[in-house]
């Protein structure tokens, strides 16, 4: 994928498949991808032991507008917690579940991610 030194940037599809890679490598299973409903979309649904994960991937090329993090707003927040819930009632969920946030980009050696945790909770 390197271009003259310099890696090419992904598309959100790459970088949702990076993502999933990366997770996985960590000890997550992909249970679903890009799960929609009419209130929103969730990127990953993955599971951590018996631990259900929604994951959000954010990607973007640079640090311009604050970078992927900073797109995660308020709003995005609750379309993706309502998502969730949806999900949750669709599939019977009853166990333990969290939202994280993969906020991906580039870097010297390739995709770079910050991973946070549990970083939308209901309010």
């Amino acid at each position: 994928m390197a271009v003259s030194g310099r890696h090419r940037p992904l598309t959100g599809p790459q970088a949702e498949s990076w993502t999933a890679e990366y997770l996985t490598a960590r000890g997550l299973r992909l249970i679903e991808r890009n799960y929609r409903c009419r209130l929103g979309e969730i990127d990953l649904v993955m599971a951590e032991g018996a631990t259900l994960v929604f994951v959000e991937v954010r990607y973007r090329s640079g640090k311009r507008y604050g970078g992927a993090l900073a797109s995660v707003d308020r709003h995005k927040c609750r379309r993706l917690l309502a998502t969730a819930q949806h999900y949750m009632v669709e599939h019977r969920v009853t166990g333990a579940v969290r939202l994280d946030v993969v906020a991906v980009s580039p870097g010297a050696a390739g995709p770079q991610a910050e991973w946070i945790r549990n970083a939308i909770e209901a309010q």
